[in-house]
This record gives structure tokens, C-alpha cells and sequence, in this order.
């Protein structure tokens, strides 16, 4: 593949990684980004998520070109939020953060929203915003107590992990699983094939004999 096909992943999210890798996709760097990820006062959700998304690729992007061995790359970024209304909810790293994020989602309905941004090799900047709309069962007591002491509710957006334990909480999901994991796979998928991206190159491997085999 040429150098100006390279893919960088503006994110150390496994869960990201595991989801390109799902399509075929293998990114040749990745990249994570610090940036503030405080809301702006009155921030929508979906505003949010777009925002950061796109400050994520700007600054992988622009970090880049510091770099000697820098060549023009797609850059590739993504920012999942979950919010109730637009009450927006925080990516749980203490227990009572946790639990008051499960005690929220509780019975009700929520969204998540996902912002993806590429940056392609010539510099072109594009967007995407996917929603999905989850409602979680009534918890118990039990059940509440059992999943913060499982941890995994630790960093992640409105304290759970649907491919996880709280995949069982869920009663309806309308929209984009993959979404709600940390990355749309549909969208992304599109957006990076509409700008020139091979994601099928890879993919004309998969069932071919390997060396050595018959």
C-alpha cells in the first residue's frame, strides 16, 4: 500500500480498534490525542461529540507534521457521547460517578451520539454525527451493585459497556450498535471508501491460501 493510504487512528480506544479490525481494517499507527474534553456551557450533545471528534483529528493531524518521518496520512477520529435530554454523562473513572450514571439511565431512554472526523492526505476535513437510542431496564438494587463491582464501567461513557455485562440491561435498541460500542462502522466505513481510502484491499486476502499451504 502507498504511503498516501496510510491509516492513523486518533484514539487508543481498544474498543475502536477491535471495531476497525472487525472490517478489515488495520490502522498503520495509533495515535491518541490529550485534549480538554470539558462541555462547552449550553453544549448540545451532539455538538459536543462533533466538536471533539474533529479537535482529536486537528490535533493528531497538526502533531504530524512534527514528526520527520511525517507523510500525508488519513486521520482518523471519533468521540462518543452519552446523554439523557441533554444532560450529558460523564466517562466514569469513581465509583459514585458510576452510580449515579446507572441510576440515570435506569428505566429510561437514552442517546448516544458519535462524532467521526477524517482528515485526508490533502487535508480535507470530514464529518459524520450518528444517534442511537437506548433504553435500559429498571435495575435493582442487586443488579446495580453487582456491575459497579465488576469494574467495567471504569472510563467509559455513561458508565457501561453494551458489549459487556450491561448488554443485558438493554430492552431496546434503536440505531447503530457498533455506535454505542465507541465507533459506527457503517459511517465510518463509507466515509473512509468515499474519500479514497482501499478498505476493501485488505480484504481481498480473507479465504486466500496462505504460503506454504495447499
Amino acid at each position: 500500500m502507498s504511503a498516501e493510504k496510510k491509516l492513523v487512528l486518533a484514539s487508543g480506544s481498544p474498543r475502536r480498534i477491535e471495531l476497525l479490525q472487525q472490517a478489515g481494517i488495520e490502522p498503520d499507527r495509533v495515535f491518541p490525542t490529550d485534549i480538554d474534553e470539558t462541555p462547552l456551557r449550553a453544549e448540545h450533545p451532539r455538538s459536543l461529540a462533533k466538536r471533539l471528534a474533529r479537535e482529536k483529528a486537528e490535533a493528531a493531524a497538526e502533531r504530524l507534521k512534527e514528526e520527520k518521518d511525517y507523510e500525508p496520512s488519513f486521520v482518523l477520529a471519533a468521540d462518543t457521547v452519552v446523554a439523557v435530554g441533554r444532560r450529558i454523562l460523564p466517562k466514569a473513572e469513581i465509583l459514585d460517578e458510576a452510580a449515579n450514571c446507572l441510576k440515570l439511565l435506569s428505566g429510561r431512554t437514552h442517546r448516544v451520539y458519535s462524532g467521526i472526523c477524517l482528515i485526508t492526505p490533502d487535508g480535507k476535513l470530514r464529518q459524520r454525527l450518528v444517534e442511537t437510542r437506548v433504553r435500559f431496564k429498571r435495575l435493582s438494587r442487586q443488579e446495580l451493585d453487582a456491575y459497579l463491582a465488576s469494574g467495567e464501567w471504569r472510563g467509559k461513557a455513561g458508565a457501561y459497556g453494551v458489549q459487556g455485562l450491561a448488554g443485558s440491561f438493554v430492552v431496546k435498541l434503536v440505531g447503530s450498535y457498533t455506535n454505542v460500542v465507541g465507533l459506527p462502522l457503517y459511517e465510518t466505513v463509507s466515509l473512509l471508501t468515499g474519500d479514497g481510502y482501499p478498505v476493501l484491499f485488505s480484504w481481498l486476502a480473507v479465504g486466500q491460501p496462505k504460503p506454504g499451504r495447499k
